[in-house]
């Protein structure tokens, strides 16, 4: 039975270590989306960021997943990055407009931006939102410290949400800058990863969480719990997160994301996740 109460997800599908580990045995890249999206129904669009697809990219990618799943593209870096909002409304406009043969699978956009975008220029955010069409839905993430002010910076960001309907990103990397360790995907992940305060509220009707830590079950236990109990509450209160866990060294994530359904499960009747690919292979290799 597909997630039905709340969508989970990881950073992408096309992670190549996974076959034979995630994916099945002779799983080709043609064939990653599909397989991924027998499990997991949400995923981090971050392809988008860096280069949009072509509308037939689009279209293919819609065909490849059930009704259910959503996609979560990230605006591109040109709008959020390197022009920071100024001018972009044409930019904006044209690249919601290349998901619109999919309208249905997506979930919120996700607008990053970038740790220099200061309260100084939150003229420019407003106007955003004044051009967003209101028929999709969208997640902001900020990274400036003067959205984590607990005083008026932050509370006119959060009126500003609220009133749009927008979700404020959630990205918990406590436990990543936590560790001392020598492992390098821990290492790089560190020097990549902000750190920043964790906000637990919601502003929306959508949280948007986003988690890295460790590359292992038992040190991320406390916090994935934590945020069971606090996703569970959302849940309760008629609100549909969606939540994605990174992990340093992406092979691991499938195996963080499982843990986190499992422990989710405890507090919310969910029902296990799905199995994957590879598992579904070799029980079927075991009937013969």
């Amino acid at each position: 039975m597909p997630i039905k109460k709340y969508h989970i997800g990881l950073t992408q599908w096309g992670l190549k270590d996974w076959v034979g580990n995630f994916y099945s045995d002779k799983a080709k890249a043609a064939s990653f989306l599909k397989e991924y999206a027998t499990v997991f129904n949400s995923v981090e669009g971050n392809t988008t960021f860096y280069r949009a697809p072509s509308p037939k990219t689009v279209k293919k990618w819609g065909e490849q997943v059930p009704p259910e799943f959503k996609f979560c593209f990230k605006f591109p870096q040109g709008i959020t990055h390197y022009k920071r909002l100024k001018n972009t409304d044409k930019e904006v406009l044209s690249f919601l407009e290349l998901f619109e043969p999919i309208r249905d699978k997506l979930g919120p956009f996700h607008i990053q931006l970038s740790s220099q975008f200061s309260f100084n220029e939150f003229d420019k955010l407003e106007a955003l939102f004044d051009i967003l069409p209101p028929h999709y839905a969208y997640a902001l993430e900020v990274r400036h410290e003067d959205f984590f002010d607990r005083s008026k910076k932050e509370r006119r960001l959060e009126e500003l949400l609220k009133s749009n309907r927008v979700d404020r990103v959630i990205f918990d990397t406590r436990k990543l800058h936590s560790m001392k360790s020598d492992d390098p995907s821990i290492k790089e992940a560190q020097k990549k990863k902000p750190q920043l305060p964790v906000r637990f509220d919601a502003t929306g009707s959508r949280p948007f969480l986003r988690f890295v830590g460790a590359n292992d079950v038992i040190n991320n236990e406390a916090y994935l719990k934590e945020w069971a109990i606090i996703v569970a509450d959302w849940i309760k209160d008629g609100l549909h997160p969606y939540v994605f866990i990174h992990a340093p060294d992406t092979l691991h994530a499938p195996k963080l994301a499982r843990y986190f359904h499992r422990v989710l499960s405890d507090f919310v009747e969910l029902g296990p996740m799905p199995k994957w690919p590879i598992d579904k292979q070799n029980e079927q290799l075991g009937l013969f």
